[in-house]
């Protein structure tokens, strides 16, 4: 596991360039992208032309090093670079290319960061397991017959086969911690409006968030720093005066109404020995209700297919995107989406733009706002007594690829624990906690909204419980 530290370690030290360490995680893709089907697309030209900017930059400044310096990173294929194909992993952008860089991307640039390529996702990040895009599964680096989750999967399996040091992924309901609890590494999802969304081709407006993927905390948190910002493109995102924590003591909220449909018994016992070991480490631990989770699924499923029926109106073959042609509008328009849209998103598109029809919009979108309320309550209800509320991250181990596509409802699952932090707009971040069957597991902390800071504390300090 190589960390930031490390590779910074190794340019002050004089013993590796930035040309010498780009180059060398650009050796990995070539070797382990055709298995595991990560990458999308490698910028290796471009990457070592930065390399060799940056290391001259290094010798003029005396060896100075920015926050990224010479850092590798890969990018989740829904976040726009400019002048490179952006896909969201679907037929429709094939051949669509950036015309402007994400926030997010600048924020890298600024921090020195070295982007090497874009990789794949769920289309238009609509999924659990990485199975519905468009190039193909991605497979897990621990065992490619099995699915790295979704929707960030090759930015999860990216880091965990060693093909980057750190990555960006989009967490919608759970697609960045839900992968980085199947393939073994940390994954941080920030308060909902710490991360600017500009850029970031939009799923689920209200929930969609940015965010990285790690060997640990540490890096999580350097990349963190790197990117959030108040952005005036995105109205959403907040100016925070939020640094550092150095709080040491915390304590954990365990859900005593924690919802258990679908919880493998396997999963339930290492979050049960998880518990022990936070308690061995000094954390204090307190029962919570949260009486509402058990409706955040169902919640989930009714706000976001809403939004994604209205998002993805725009894919209809006039201004951007693949078109396919027919005798009339309407048959151009249909043709279009029919051919560029998988399975999953024109599944959603039809749930959602049925939840906002006349006659039904009360009867489900309603109701379904009323219940995000009642769930951001309960989050803020119980954060009056603990610093962070600790759930498994997923219910189930990593499963075989195939053996969910026929049954969404039970994929959908996968999602069970981690929508609520999308819900409450809570920051997330999930950590290795154990293996079964020699898949990794993972345990996750729900912070409270927009003390990011103080959550990756209490994380750092989980994640020493577990190593």
């Amino acid at each position: 596991m190589i960390t930031i530290s490390d590779i910074h370690t190794s340019y002050k030290d004089g013993s590796k360039t930035v040309r010498t360490v780009v180059q060398s995680y650009l050796d990995v893709i070539r070797e382990k992208n055709p298995e595991f089907n990560a990458f999308l697309d490698v910028y290796e030209e471009k990457a070592m032309s930065e390399a060799k900017l940056a290391d001259e930059r290094m010798t003029n400044s005396g060896g100075k090093l920015r926050l990224l310096e010479g850092i590798p990173i890969a990018i989740k294929d829904n976040i726009l670079v400019k002048g490179y194909h952006v896909t969201a992993g679907s037929n429709i952008l094939r051949e669509y290319t950036a015309t402007y860089d994400a926030f997010v991307v600048e924020k890298l640039r600024e921090a020195g960061a070295i982007i090497v390529g874009k990789t794949n996702l769920d289309e238009f990040a609509m999924g659990s397991s990485n199975e519905s895009s468009a190039f193909g599964p991605v497979r897990n680096p621990h065992n490619p017959e099995y699915v790295p989750g979704g929707s960030s999967g090759g930015s999860a399996a990216s880091v965990a086969a060693g093909m980057t040091p750190v990555s960006l992924g989009s967490d919608t309901g759970g697609s960045i911690r839900q992968p980085a609890s199947f393939c073994g590494v940390v994954g941080f999802k920030p308060s909902y409006g710490r991360v600017s969304r500009s850029g970031l081709i939009a799923m689920a407006s209200s929930f969609d968030q940015i965010g990285p993927l790690a060997n640990n905390v540490e890096d999580a948190e350097t990349v963190f720093r790197a990117i959030e910002d108040k952005d005036p493109k995105d109205m959403t995102s907040q100016d925070i005066e939020d640094v550092p924590s150095k709080k040491k003591e915390f304590t954990l909220g365990i859900v005593s109404d924690l919802p258990e449909d679908g919880l493998d018994p396997a999963v339930k016992k290492i979050f049960e020995e998880t518990v022990e070991k936070a308690k061995k480490e000094g954390f204090k631990i307190k029962s919570i209700s949260l009486p509402h989770l058990k409706y955040a699924l169902a919640c989930y499923y009714v706000i976001v297919p809403a939004e994604v029926s209205s998002n993805l109106a725009r894919f209809d073959g006039m201004r951007f995107g693949t078109r396919t042609d027919g005798d009339t509008l309407t048959e151009v328009y249909s043709k279009t989406r029919f051919s560029g849209f998988g399975t999953e998103v024109r599944r959603r598109i039809i749930v959602g733009t049925y939840v906002l029809s006349h006659g039904y919009y009360d009867a489900y979108y309603k109701k379904a706002q009323h219940v995000w309320r009642l769930i951001t309550e309960d989050f803020a209800k119980a954060f009056k007594d603990v610093d962070a509320v600790l759930m498994p991250t997923a219910p189930a181990p990593p499963f075989k690829i195939g053996e969910k596509t026929k049954d969404p409802l039970e994929m959908y699952l996968a999602d069970n624990y981690t929508v609520s932090a999308n819900i409450a707009g809570l920051p997330g971040i999930s950590l290795p906690a154990g293996k079964i069957d020699g898949m990794p597991i993972g345990v996750q902390l729900l912070g409270k909204r927009f003390e990011d800071y103080e959550l990756l504390a209490a994380a750092k300090k989980l994640e020493q419980a577990l190593s």
